[in-house]
């Protein structure tokens, strides 16, 4: 396994520095933020499900530079409480840290308000642990480090603990990621902590997302 990867860094980037560098991605390895339910609690340490059902609502997030280790990604899908599914990238990350944090969630139809948009800023900054999200689309400059692309998602080890997908699933796990200039959309997450620095909540009539 160890050559073969090897091989595949060098077939990306010619090199075997085990450094893959992606511009403008889309559905790729990407730090996910935490919904409304979990605004500002986390879950407990451990284990963190891949998934739950979800309330049907997309939200927005952004920041201007991720810095992530022990990540890994593979195909899956979330399910809102109508049974209604969502293809998602499941990325999960054991430590993740973000600058100039933000998420938007626009409640649409309010009554009396019409949409609403709730808003969490972070200036200082997020961490979070353990971290699992499902994601609909992300842009940004990607680097990734000691990479394994097209490995069985089933033998995933370098993610949060007990995190694999279903044997024989196509899947992306990296010592380490960088992200700068992240603009993500996602579905849901779960994580074991989340630290907030300088953090402000709003509730806004309208629309007034990060992006």
């Amino acid at each position: 396994m160890a050559s073969h990867g090897l091989s595949r860094r060098q077939e990306f980037d010619g090199s075997a520095t085990g450094r893959t560098r992606w511009r403008v991605f889309t559905l790729v390895l990407v730090v996910g933020v935490f919904g409304v339910g979990l605004m500002l609690t986390g879950m407990s340490q451990g284990a963190i499900a891949a998934s739950f059902a979800v309330s049907g609502t997309r939200y927005k997030a952004s920041a201007d530079d991720l810095r992530a280790k022990g990540v890994v990604q593979y195909g899956s899908v979330d399910r809102s409480s109508s049974e209604k599914a969502h293809p998602v990238l499941v990325n999960g990350f054991r430590d993740a840290r973000l600058s100039n944090f933000c998420q938007s969630i626009v409640v649409p139809g309010v009554p009396g308000v019409g949409d609403m948009t709730i808003r969490i800023s972070a200036p200082g900054g997020m961490r979070a642990e353990n971290l699992v999200i499902g994601v609909e689309k992300v842009t940004g400059d990607l680097t990734l480090n000691n990479v394994e692309i097209g490995r069985d998602a089933a033998t995933f080890g370098k993610g949060p603990e007990g995190l694999q997908g279903k044997p024989g699933t196509f899947g992306i796990q990296a010592d380490s990621a960088h992200i700068a200039n992240l603009r993500q959309v996602a579905w849901s997450t779960t994580a074991s902590t989340l630290r907030l620095s300088d953090v402000r909540i709003t509730a806004e009539a309208g629309r007034h997302e990060c992006f």
